[in-house]
Parts: structure tokens; C-alpha cells; sequence
């Protein structure tokens, strides 16, 4: 049985026991501590990399935790998580590298929030057993709560209520249908069991899965955020310290999107073959809010965090147009959104700690003074606008392309294709508008003339500023020059997603009692014999 995924998932605990163990005067200290284990648990996880087959749960621990109530701590990891796990390992001690001069007061507090938000972040990803993908899901929102109220800005006790209670809200929804399909399974199988296949392949009434669908997806599109429930998002970038807006839209978003296609998706075919058409309009909406609302803003850090909703609405269309094409976009656009979206936070983290403040009439004509921020800037601004070769055109242009060539017979659910290629268009409308909003933000802060007496000695990027900014453009060129490194493993389990999504979808819902993906309802024959499973033929005589 492989260690790997224990070891990636629970290695982030270790640092925490060592932070415990050291004064708490010695802020150095434990600085080193986080930036060692992160990167540790970086090299580790790349050891997943060797002999791994995309389609297939790879590495897979499962240890009885409460046996008794059919809870495992099971683990694996397949090519749906694969990238969302290593971008999460990898953002950690850059991020962690960029606080030096950001976080000076209560460091050992804040390596230990970090590193615990680490071991849930990688928890949820690799869950196979649905009550330990909540527990991990749960203990994700303790730590940001810390951490944006206490290293945030003056309004951060609001921004973190405000989060935790959008939060919890989906949360407690979502564990109500969980626990109604756990005493459904039990029911289907005689046997208590929160296993991840158990779940997929347990099927209900239409009214049953709409409703569980519903549950699932509200918790799932507050943390994506989906228009209309993004409203806690742009309160919680701009007071959250940078590290904190760093991984909120690096990662946490990212939880919205992968339990969708995880677990909604696969789970609920029945609710989504009604339920898409609205999730694919709220999504476009989303798109041209975003970009409308974020070309308004004064703040960066609030442009910034409006324009994570624009791109996150692209992935949530891309998922529920439910062809392999979209949904590798979909998921492409969450790796490239978490590079993009974090050096540009990362970004506005250096000119904040210089000038503090974030509003852009108080900058002009930067590139002068800091002309490799400028351009280290330029760079993350055009993965961001989805410029060929940059990490946001392959996301983008997978899901656009999807989106219009998607067909009824492909997908077997009319409703998903009647407005395909206008929701394209509007789609391709955002990217143009994203352009200018970006490109606006840019020329506002970098270019013209340097009129402002405070910004003529600013210092341009330090070392430790460039190696934070170096790996984060270096995966911003991969991602976009080299697409197949990612795809390669992402297109197989999402094939085999939506097989697993057609093939539910094609058994039919249960219309009595619950019943298992496989299971039949045949009676015993009248002659005594046993009964043949549904759909095998009759012997022939000899």
C-alpha cells in the first residue's frame, strides 16, 4: 500500500507540532519551519507523478476509522485532482516566502493557520469516503477565518463573519443531503457506507436527486463563487492579508468546481439534465458582471477579486455543457486562473507593502521606477486577459470551443445544447471585456507619466521578490505554451466522469426504493428457479 498521499496530506501536521515546540519569539524560526515542510510536501507530491494512470484511482490508502458506521480514511488520487493537488503544494512556499515582510506580528500563529489549511486543502482533494472529504472541507474554514481577521485590514472581522457564514450555510445543506443518501444507501445495500462509489452509484427518485443536487451545488457554487452568491468574495480579498488572497483564489475557489464535476455531476444526473440550463446561464452572467463590475472598481485588490468571478464563470459553463471538450477546458481554466489570479495578487502584495495603499489613482508611470515589476506584471496581466501562449487562452478557448460545437447526440440531453452557441458568444464577449478591464488597470498603474511625488523612489523588485514571482511566470508560459503536460492526464478522468455520468443517467431514476447503478429488480420465477438479471437472455434448449 503506497504512503504517498498520507504522507503529502499529513506532512503540513507535522510543522505544526514543530511551530508548537519553538518559542514563539523566534519568528525566523518558524518561518523556516513553514517554508520547509511546505516545500517538502512539494517534492513529495511529485513523487505521484511516477507510473500514474489518469483514468484510475492511483495510490489509494483506505484505514477504518469508525468501521462500525462505515466511515474510512480513504484516499486517492486520479486526474481530476492530480493538478489541483500539486498546484496546491506548490503555491504553499511561495506563498509562504512572500509574508516575510508582510506578516511581522504573530508569525508562529500564522505559519500554524497556513499549514492546517494546507493539510485540508490536500484532504478534500484526495477524499475517497464522503464524510472525510466534510471533515476536510470543514477544517479548510477555520484557518481562513484566522486569517483574514487577524492579519487582514480594518474591515476584516467583517469580510471573515461574512465568509464563514456563506460558508456554513452551503455546508450544513450539503451534509442534510448527504446523510439523507447515506440512509439510502443503507437501505439499497444493507450496509453503512459514506464511500465515494457507494454514492455514485446509489440511485434515487428524480425529486430525491434534485433536491440532494441542490444541496450539494449551492455549498458548491458559494465557494466558486457563482453569480448571484459571490457578493462574500470581494470583502474577503480585500481585507484577507495577500498570502490569504493568494490561496483563496488559487485554491479555495477552486473546491466549488471540482465538487461539481466530483460529486454533483456524477451524483445527481437526473437533476442535472434539468438543472444545467440555469447553471449555464448564471455562469455567462457571471462572466459579463464580473468583467462590467470590475472595471468600476478604484481598489486593484477588489478589480482583481471581480475579475476571479468572470473567470470562474467560465468553468462553471464548461462543466455543465458536460462534453469532454468543455470540461477539460473547465478544468484547465482552474489551473490557469489559480497562476494567473495569484501573481497578480502576489503583485499587488509588493506595491502594497511599499505604498499601502491599492488605489489606482495613487499610482501612473511605475514602469520608470520598477521596470522589472512592471514587466513581471504585464506578464500575469496577459495570462490573465487569455493572450496565446499565457495560461488563460488553452482554459478559455477549450471551453469556448466546447461550448459551440457541443451537440444533442453527443451529450443525450437537449436542454444542455438549445442555447450552445449563444452562450459561446457571450462567453467570447467576456474575454473582450476582460481585456479591457485588465489592459485599463495596467496602463492606469504602469504606464504614462510618474506624477505622484511618493512613487519616485520606490525600489523595483527584490531578490526574495523575485524568486516569490519566478516559478509563478514559469508555470504561466508551461501552462500555455505546453497544454499536453496537463491535458494528458486531465482527459481521461474526465471521459470516464461523464461515462459514469451517461451511463446513471441512461439506467433511469429509482421509482420506488432506492436502488444501486447495476442493481435489478428481477422476481423469482414462477417455476422455483432463480430469476435471470434484467437484460440476459433466456438458455436456449439443446
Amino acid at each position: 500500500m503506497s504512503m504517498i498521499l498520507p504522507v503529502i496530506t499529513l506532512l503540513p501536521l507535522l510543522g505544526v507540532l514543530l511551530c508548537l515546540v519553538v518559542p514563539r519569539e523566534e519568528a525566523a524560526l518558524h518561518r523556516g519551519i513553514g517554508i520547509g515542510v511546505t516545500l517538502t510536501a512539494f517534492l513529495v507530491s511529485l513523487l505521484v507523478l511516477s507510473g500514474f494512470d489518469p483514468a484510475t484511482m492511483n495510490h489509494v490508502v483506505k484505514w477504518a476509522w469508525a468501521p462500525s458506521l462505515g466511515i474510512h480514511f480513504h484516499l486517492g488520487i486520479d486526474g481530476i485532482s492530480l493538478w489541483l493537488v500539486l498546484l496546491t503544494t506548490f503555491l504553499m512556499p511561495v506563498v509562504l516566502l512572500s509574508t516575510v515582510n508582510a506578516i511581522t506580528e504573530k508569525v508562529r500563529e500564522f505559519i500554524i493557520a497556513v499549514l492546517v489549511l494546507e493539510t485540508g486543502m490536500l484532504g478534500a482533494f484526495l477524499a475517497l469516503d464522503l464524510f472525510v472529504f466534510y471533515v476536510f472541507w470543514e477544517v479548510m474554514l477555520i484557518p481562513m477565518y484566522f486569517i483574514i481577521g487577524i492579519w487582514g485590514g480594518e474591515r476584516r472581522l467583517y469580510a471573515a463573519i461574512k465568509f464563514v457564514l456563506y460558508t456554513m450555510v452551503g455546508s450544513l445543506l450539503m451534509l442534510i443531503a448527504l446523510l439523507y443518501m447515506y440512509i439510502k444507501a443503507h437501505q439499497a445495500t444493507g450496509q453503512w457506507s459514506f464511500a465515494y462509489d457507494t454514492m455514485r452509484n446509489l440511485i434515487l427518485t428524480p425529486q430525491e436527486q434534485l433536491l440532494c443536487f441542490v444541496a450539494f451545488a449551492l455549498a458548491f457554487c458559494i465557494k466558486v463563487p457563482l453569480f448571484p452568491l459571490h457578493t462574500w468574495l470581494p470583502d474577503a480579498h480585500v481585507e484577507a492579508p495577500t498570502a490569504g488572497s493568494v490561496i483563496l483564489a488559487s485554491v479555495l475557489l477552486k473546491f466549488g468546481s471540482y465538487g461539481l464535476l466530483r460529486y454533483a455531476i456524477p451524483f445527481f444526473p437526473s437533476a442535472v439534465a434539468e438543472c444545467a440550463p440555469y447553471m449555464q446561464w448564471l455562469a455567462v452572467i457571471g462572466v459579463v458582471y464580473g468583467s462590467l463590475v470590475a472595471f468600476a472598481q478604484p481598489d486593484i485588490k477588489k478589480l482583481i477579486a471581480y475579475s476571479s468571478v468572470a473567470h470562474m464563470g467560465f468553468v462553471v459553463l464548461g462543466l455543465f455543457m458536460l462534453n469532454p471538450r468543455s470540461v477539460n477546458g473547465a478544468m484547465y481554466q482552474m489551473l490557469a486562473h489559480g497562476i494567473s489570479t495569484g501573481g497578480l495578487f502576489l503583485s499587488v502584495g509588493v506595491i502594497y507593502e511599499r505604498r499601502h495603499t491599492r488605489r489606482l489613482d495613487e499610482f501612473g508611470g511605475l514602469w520608470q521606477r520598477m521596470p522589472y515589476f512592471a514587466a513581471t506584471l504585464l506578464i500575469f496581466t496577459m495570462a490573465s486577459v487569455g493572450l496565446p501562449g499565457l495560461s488563460g487562452f488553452v482554459g478559455e478557448f477549450l471551453v469556448i470551443l466546447g461550448t459551440f460545437s457541443a451537440t444533442r447526440d453527443a451529450i443525450g440531453i437537449p436542454a444542455v445544447v438549445e442555447h450552445a452557441k449563444l452562450l459561446g458568444a457571450i462567453c467570447a464577449l467576456g474575454v473582450v471585456l476582460g481585456a479591457v478591464y485588465m489592459l485599463w488597470l495596467f496602463q492606469r498603474a504602469m504606464l504614462g507619466p510618474l506624477t505622484n511625488p511618493l512613487n519616485k523612489k520606490l525600489p523595483d523588485l527584490t531578490l526574495r521578490e523575485g524568486l516569490v514571482m519566478l516559478p509563478m511566470l514559469l508555470m504561466a508560459f508551461w501552462l500555455g505554451i505546453y497544454p499536453s503536460t496537463f491535458l494528458s492526464d486531465i482527459d481521461p478522468a474526465v471521459v470516464k466522469t461523464l461515462a459514469a455520468f451517461k451511463e446513471k443517467n441512461a439506467a433511469g431514476p429509482a421509482t420506488d426504493a432506492p436502488r444501486m447503478l447495476g442493481s435489478t429488480d428481477a422476481k423469482p420465477a414462477a417455476d422455483g428457479k432463480p430469476a435471470l438479471p434484467a437484460g440476459h437472455p433466456a438458455p436456449t434448449a439443446k
